[in-house]
């Protein structure tokens, strides 16, 4: 079953208007997901706001947002003030400008979604999926929509267009602010690692070869549950032994490392013995068997 389309809008590409339609990229059903209910009935409970002062119970017509400005101290907005500082939706992908795929950082990534052409603009987004290909460009842009300006970045994959939204630079944190020591790294251990990394490396992106084990053992689990079955829990592993040596652990990585795309050599066959090395083997029958009936003489 096709997609139903979650939002339309129109790409801005120099004076050529595209018409598109939005289509989520990934399924949330996908995801698991538990209610909370009363252990004692088995009902579903319900969310209650309480005030952290009173412990009264606010209801959402009683409520204000409010931004804190310094420990317990807010300035409030009512849902007008809010609503008016709201971006207005032009439902336009307005280009900007044409980067290299290369040069985004994947940290800059957040939720994709499909382009499909709206009626009227097939040609024309085709045209724009064919000059990103070909020029290993994509093309960033500012989109509003739902009282918010998103940065995207439009790019072709097969001859279609998605469109990923992007994260502005101040919602990132510096890598700076994560503290990493100084360490002494020693060319052998290097080179192992890199012998490692080619060993195990593969051709190409192969995600459909890996699964979520731990949604499938749920599922497992929810229908066992559903048949009656009790589920016993799973013993706790044993806590491995701290590695010290690094050039020894990696000696071990790429002595237990499967070979990379490689079928295995077939066993060398075994050589034929030459002819001198024959004739011994042929001479030694009489020699024995004169030794035995010298033997049985005696």
């Amino acid at each position: 079953m096709a997609p139903r389309s979650i939002a339309t809008g129109t790409i801005s590409f120099g004076l050529v208007s595209i018409p598109v339609r939005l289509y989520p990229a990934s399924q949330s059903s996908a995801s698991i997901s538990f209610n909370l209910l009363h252990a004692k009935c088995g009902s579903r409970v319900k969310q209650q706001y309480v005030c952290s002062k009173d412990g009264e119970k606010v209801e959402r017509e009683d409520m204000v947002k409010g931004y804190e400005v310094s420990k317990d101290r807010y300035v409030t907005f009512t849902a007008e003030e809010l609503k008016a500082l709201d971006e207005i939706a032009t439902q336009t992908i307005d280009i900007t400008e044409f980067v290299s795929t290369a040069e985004v950082d994947p940290l800059f990534f957040d939720a994709a979604y499909h382009l499909g052409p709206d009626r009227g603009g097939t040609k024309a987004y085709r045209l724009l999926a064919l000059a990103l290909e070909r020029s290993a460009k994509a093309a960033l842009a500012r989109y509003a929509a739902r009282g918010k300006q998103y940065l995207v970045l439009i790019r072709a994959r097969g001859g279609r267009l998605v469109l990923q939204q992007l994260h502005y630079p101040d919602e990132l944190r510096s890598p700076e602010e994560i503290p990493v020591e100084d360490a002494e790294l020693k060319e052998p251990e290097v080179q192992l690692a890199l012998r490692l990394i080619e060993q195990t490396s593969a051709e190409a992106f192969h995600p459909e070869r890996y699964e979520d084990a731990v949604r499938k053992r749920v599922l497992e689990a929810i229908a066992r549950k559903v048949e009656g079955q009790q589920i016993q829990a799973a013993a706790p592993a044993e806590p491995q032994a701290q590695v010290i040596d690094l050039l020894e652990a990696l000696k071990a990585s790429l002595a237990a490392a499967p070979k990379a795309a490689a079928a295995p050599a077939a066993p060398p066959a075994a050589a034929e013995p030459s002819p001198a090395e024959r004739k011994p083997a042929r001479a030694s029958r009489p020699a024995a068997e004169r030794e035995r009936k010298a033997g049985s003489r005696k």
